[in-house]
């Protein structure tokens, strides 16, 4: 059965966002700050908040979950009830990042979206963050794929990433985050579509987690030399570019690399 649905997380597969440096800078602040009376009691550090801790404690779950995860992991006491002031103090730091435009997108995954889309898959975003958002509205597909030499009849003048999706369910408040499959389960329903027929595009465990335990097939992105972490969640597929993926195979139901190109 050829897959009709494609889900993408949107931090860390669609654009290099910078959570991960609010989150490491965050920290430190309250460390070096308001919090420099139990430094002394944890394991923290600013070099051994590392993107590999970033990706394994705290990348896709919700706000304050990810904020109790990072401060258990480090030892902080009383890690639930300081993680209120950790997640927003984060929230300040991205909400400044993003309005001054401090983020990337990831140029394969434009394309990849933008083949897959010309191949006629739904599309859907699917993020924990509350700032998914502003990131689909602002990455200009459009101007990307004339930089690129890119030409798709779909594209108008201004589109960004929202404009050619065919569900979002980024930022919405779920009872049960990633590992859980709630919010791919939402967004398979939001395109009409089984969970069967859809596909996930994800760079963290408990993402591709998330995906299986729904039922669906998961491709994991490797963007922090976390192969074999995917792998072992359970992820079909992994790739360190999305480049790497065939998207002719999708037709036929068939998650596999690409021929090189």
């Amino acid at each position: 059965m050829a897959f009709t649905g494609a889900i993408f997380d949107v931090d860390g597969v669609l654009v290099d966002s910078p959570h991960e440096k609010a989150w490491r800078e965050g920290l430190r602040q309250l460390m070096e700050g308001d919090w420099s009376d139990i430094r002394e009691q944890t394991s923290w550090s600013p070099e051994a908040f590392t993107p590999q801790v970033y990706q394994r404690e705290m990348s896709g779950k919700p706000r304050f979950k990810g904020a109790q995860a990072a401060l258990e992991y480090f030892g902080v006491p009383d890690a639930e009830r300081r993680a209120l002031e950790y997640g927003n103090r984060k929230q300040e730091m991205i909400v400044e990042l993003i309005e001054a435009a401090d983020f990337e997108e990831y140029p394969d995954a434009l394309r990849f979206v933008l083949e897959v889309k010309a191949a006629g898959i739904l599309i859907a975003a699917a993020s924990s963050s509350k700032n998914a958002g502003a990131f689909l509205r602002l990455v200009r597909l459009d101007a990307f794929a004339e930089k690129e030499g890119l030409g798709y009849d779909f594209l108008r003048p201004g589109y960004t990433l929202l404009d050619i999706l065919d569900g979002d369910v980024s930022g919405r408040d779920f009872a049960q985050g990633k590992p859980h499959p709630e919010i791919f389960l939402t967004a398979a329903g939001e395109l009409s579509l089984a969970p069967g027929e859809c596909f996930v595009v994800e760079d963290a465990v408990n993402g591709v987690q998330a995906a299986k335990a729904g039922e669906m097939t998961a491709l994991g992105v490797a963007r922090a030399d976390d192969e074999e972490a995917l792998a072992e969640a359970g992820a079909d597929l992994v790739v360190t570019s999305l480049d790497d993926v065939s998207v002719g195979a999708l037709a036929e139901g068939r998650l596999e690399r690409a021929s090189v190109r």
